[in-house]
């Protein structure tokens, strides 16, 4: 009974996400040039969908870098100001040790994301 009830659910979404998309991808469709022809007149600018996306991309993880260092730093400062009490000390620790980690995913994903796009572009306009 459980089962069914996950199952129907899954299906109303499923169906859900079709009908939301389909307008999209039919109107997409239509037009070679997705667009880009009204970019000028309305300040948008004519650059290509993958630069944008890339730029958007960059600007993103650039933010998600920010917020991890101001992390750490508020994980040191947590760990400085203790005073000697273990269970901020450790707080401070555990603070700083997952900022650290999340710094790394962070810089891992713009070196992936960025070797994605260059050879994506390399490769689709030639």
């Amino acid at each position: 009974m459980q089962k069914r009830k996950l199952l129907m659910k899954f299906l109303i979404l499923i169906f859900l996400i079709f009908l939301i998309t389909t307008p999209q991808v039919v109107d997409a469709l239509d037009s070679n040039d997705l667009g880009l022809q009204y970019g000028a007149p309305t300040g948008l600018g004519t650059a290509g969908v993958r630069t944008t996306v890339a730029r958007i991309i960059r600007v993103v993880l650039g933010l998600l870098g920010i917020v991890t260092v101001v992390g750490v730093v508020a994980g040191g400062f947590m760990y400085m100001t203790a005073g000697g009490n273990e269970q901020k000390t450790s707080g401070g620790m555990k603070v700083t040790a997952g900022e650290v980690i999340g710094l790394i995913i962070i810089l891992r994903a713009y070196a992936i994301t960025g070797f994605v796009i260059s050879n994506l572009v390399a490769a689709t306009t030639q």
